[in-house]
């Protein structure tokens, strides 16, 4: 009986070592899906500064600026539509952006324009396409515009803009 059963446990063991019509190979699929849109580099705290400078208060006469300083850069695939849109500031009233004067009330009026000419003005809450010919800096353009009157107090005057990016 011990012979027998050993034959048994021993011709199972074959038929499980045995692979019966196993399949040696297989196939599976790879994809990917690369989505258009923009990095924005250099960090988002402020997208840069626009600054007319140090003027007398007794000056007249208009005075032009761009955006500078440490500005952010975007990275876009090529082929996004990428646009901006600014808010009045801080200190905007009947749809105008106004400077104020620190520790005052007094303010000097500006308007921000998307082109070095003047022509294309950004209104409040405007929507803007940005144009570009590199996809890996775009800058934002945007150009300030005011009027001294020469009869301002001395003083800092300040206003603080949002910009919103969408592609």
């Amino acid at each position: 009986m011990r012979r027998w059963l050993g034959g048994c446990v021993m011709g199972v063991g074959l038929l499980l070592a045995t692979p019966v019509n196993a399949a040696t190979s297989s196939t599976f699929q790879v994809s990917a899906t690369i989505t258009a849109g923009c990095l924005v580099v250099g960090g988002v705290t402020s997208y840069g500064v626009l600054n007319y400078g140090t003027q007398s208060a007794l000056s007249i006469g208009i005075l032009s600026t761009s955006l500078g300083g440490t500005t952010v850069t975007f990275q876009c695939t090529p082929g996004v539509s990428l646009s901006m849109s600014l808010d009045g500031g801080q200190n905007a009233a009947s749809g105008t952006r106004y400077l104020k004067r620190s520790g005052g009330t007094q303010v000097l009026a500006y308007q921000l324009y998307q082109d070095a000419g003047y022509s294309q003005s950004l209104g409040i809450g405007q929507s803007a396409v940005v144009s570009y010919s590199d996809p890996t800096a775009i800058k934002l353009p945007v150009y300030g515009r005011t009027q001294l009157t020469g009869t301002l107090p001395a003083g800092t005057y300040t206003d603080v803009v949002q910009v919103t990016v969408t592609w």
